[in-house]
């Protein structure tokens, strides 16, 4: 029986996945560019630094959850959420918005249009399957997603004039709701996956008085944050969350994940938005100075970057029929270089070894690096049919 689709468009996790690592190549060569060379862009209602948040949450990040989702919730609900010509739809909209980013911000109300419209559909399929499939306990991560649609709707009624702050708070919103999301899931994958490395021999197990004062201390933390930024508050309750995060990783640890690249870098991941919060609390109660661009870095590049790229690498093998624990020999690489882009940006600046620009380069090349292999890697096996 011939196939309904092109592999390419039977699952969403293909076309969002490498659409994702090709955009990361593409959007930090560009940001290179801008911020080393001078290059360029028209920006009139955001300014550049705005414009590469915007492009790494809601390009890049949003690709990755979207690729996600798509492929968890159809697992979960069992139907279908997006294939064939709905699919390319959808990527069609969230590719167009990032080609009219490359022109600065001249076409940023068609960009708007695309961005809403492909954000809208995705929370629309989403929240269509999980309702009635009756998935209630995956209610709380679609509100997440609903909750950066509304980020991304704040974020455009400030550039375009509307809401003063609009800008600021929806790209940091944004930001937060993303870590929330990712430290929703990894809480429920990382133990799962360190335990079928294990041959489930080993047992790892969450518990609720970690679990739930993290929700809630990390929303207090978010929040004053964003729309606050009380300095005091935000050091002690990133203590807290540093501490609980930290006992949390030390009893997931096991040897076996350093033996492979496909739990390492997810591990790893943790550890360094784990780092971002002992960041906030040595700055105000050791006096440190650390710039808050270190901080929020330590999250976005650390933790954002490096846990995207191994669960697209993990999951990828999966979907496709393909020995998770036999990743492309190349992919290791890619870990390394977006661990490295990771010290360059955030740890080695701490001590004032080379100058600010230098090291700021030198981690945008490792992250080029980091996709331009993982891009590479997968390319084949995101286009080809799933093996059996």
């Amino acid at each position: 029986m011939p196939q309904k689709y092109h592999p390419f468009l039977e699952l969403g996790f293909r076309p969002f996945f490498l659409g994702a690592g090709f955009f990361a190549m593409l959007t930090m060569a560009l940001w290179s560019a801008v911020y080393i060379f001078q290059i360029d862009l028209t920006l009139d209602h955001i300014s550049q630094y705005e414009w590469h948040a915007h492009e790494m949450l809601f390009g890049y990040a949003m690709a990755v959850i979207t690729g996600f989702l798509l492929t968890s919730v159809r697992t979960w609900s069992k139907t279908d959420t997006a294939s064939g010509k709905r699919l390319l739809a959808l990527f069609t909209c969230w590719g167009l918005a990032r080609i009219l980013y490359l022109f600065g911000t001249t076409y940023i109300a068609y960009a708007a249009i695309f961005d809403l419209t492909f954000m809208l559909s995705l929370v629309y399929i989403l929240s269509h399957r999980i309702i009635k499939a009756k998935q209630w306990k995956q209610v709380g991560i679609i509100a997440k997603v609903w909750l950066i649609m509304l980020c991304h709707t704040l974020f455009y009624l400030g550039a375009l004039g509307y809401i003063e702050h609009g800008v600021v708070w929806g790209l940091f919103a944004a930001m937060y709701i993303i870590l929330a999301l990712i430290l929703t899931m990894g809480r429920r994958v990382i133990p799962f996956f360190i335990e079928r490395a294990t041959n489930d021999t080993v047992k790892l197990f969450n518990t609720k008085w970690v679990d739930i004062p993290n929700i809630f201390l990390f929303l207090a933390f978010a929040i004053n944050e964003v729309f606050i930024e009380h300095e005091a508050t935000s050091a002690y309750l990133a203590s807290i969350l540093f501490a609980l995060n930290a006992y949390r990783l030390v009893r997931w640890h096991h040897p076996i994940i350093w033996q492979q690249g496909l739990l390492w870098s997810i591990y790893l991941s943790f550890w360094m938005m784990t780092f971002g919060f002992a960041l906030f609390a040595f700055n105000f109660f050791l006096q440190m100075e650390i710039p808050k661009l270190l901080m929020l870095h330590a999250f976005t590049v650390g933790g954002i970057g490096m846990i995207t790229i191994g669960m697209i690498s993990r999951v990828s093998l999966a979907h496709t029929g393909r020995n998770v624990y036999e990743p492309p020999k190349t992919i290791k690489y890619a870990f390394v270089a977006i661990l490295f882009s990771t010290i360059s940006r955030v740890i080695v600046p701490l001590f004032d070894i080379l100058p600010y620009e230098t090291l700021i380069g030198i981690s945008q090349i490792f992250w080029v690096l980091a996709f331009a292999i993982f891009t590479a890697a997968y390319a084949p096996i995101l286009i080809k049919p799933k093996q059996v």
